[in-house]
């Protein structure tokens, strides 16, 4: 009869290391088996299959006292990193089982403060929660996407002009200005105002490239025929605005600093001023399905102050 090979998964299991790691605290196999209740012939048995199945030795037996090898201790080692491991995947079985989701996705649009959003993840994982935490960043109609796609599971600082598919909770978050910005050295930081499209059309524009992956995306404040700069974020829009690499609007809330230290002049242009209403989306469901981790976000965004400092205002 073929004898069946023991493989190391069979034998490295919780109990196992466990029972590795009560030898060497006892210091001898006897001692160990005592404080197991186990006969020491059945010790010793166990631990020959460890060692046989990793092709080591894991214990000194040339002295009376059981010393771990140097193999012995880097397997007790990693054994006791393994068992913790065991623990925390126990604990997030039970908390998820409470109905927290496992991982919880967010889409966030460059116009939203990050500060903000960053400020509300330290107060979600504060509850100690099982979930998992993900943020993209997303511009425009790819932020949308991201929720529709099966990519996020909340999306914030979606455009009105995206947010209109039936399967989508959809609620105001509110109302983002723009500013007309450019660098001081800038020619058009000279002209005098408003500046006419016919003028702006002759400089340059930078603008955010629409993170959507399929179609060909959204865009606000370009001029037909004008040259364009395109950049994957707002944080990039603005440094290179600041650098005089082109011109565009701003969110308020992002460029009025700049513009009250001098780094940036704010421009009136003869277009009617520019805002974007931005909301919050989810999708739709019953509301007993919803995961806690969803009901946390979406009772953080009911209060008012939370969705004004989303949008940069304090």
């Amino acid at each position: 009869m073929r004898k069946k090979v023991i493989s190391a998964r069979d034998v490295l299991t919780p109990d196992s290391l466990a029972l590795l790691q009560r030898i060497a605290e006892c210091g001898s196999f006897a001692a160990a088996a005592r404080s197991l209740g186990m006969v020491p012939s059945a010790l010793t048995y166990r631990v020959r299959q460890i060692e046989d199945a990793l092709d080591v030795l894991l214990f000194d037996r040339s002295a009376r006292q059981a010393r771990l090898t140097d193999a012995g201790r880097e397997l007790l080692t990693e054994g006791a990193r393994l068992l913790a491991d065991v623990d925390a995947v126990a604990n997030r079985v039970r908390r998820v089982a409470t109905g927290w989701e496992t991982q919880f996705t967010i889409a966030v649009d460059s116009i939203i403060s990050p500060q903000t959003v960053l400020e509300l993840c330290e107060a979600f994982f504060a509850t100690r929660p099982p979930t998992r935490l993900r943020l993209r960043d997303e511009t425009l109609s790819g932020t949308v996407e991201a929720l529709t796609s099966g990519q996020a599971d909340l999306a914030l600082g979606v455009v009105a002009e995206a947010a209109t598919m039936a399967d989508l909770e959809v609620k105001p978050l509110g109302t983002q200005r723009f500013l007309f910005a450019l660098a001081p050295h800038h020619p058009l930081a000279s002209q005098p105002e408003p500046l006419s499209d016919a003028l702006i059309r002759n400089y340059r524009a930078v603008a955010v490239a629409d993170s959507v992956q399929r179609g060909g995306g959204l865009s606000f404040g370009l001029l037909g025929g004008q040259d364009v700069f395109t950049v994957p974020s707002m944080r990039t829009k603005l440094d290179a605005q600041l650098r005089g690499l082109g011109v565009g609007f701003l969110p308020e809330c992002l460029v009025q600093p700049y513009v009250d230290t001098g780094r940036l002049v704010a421009k009136r242009v003869e277009r009617s001023e520019r805002q974007i209403h931005a909301s919050y989306a989810w999708r739709r469901t019953s509301r007993s399905a919803y995961g806690k981790a969803l009901q946390w976000w979406l009772d953080q965004l009911e209060r008012p102050a939370t969705r004004s400092a989303l949008m940069g205002f304090r």
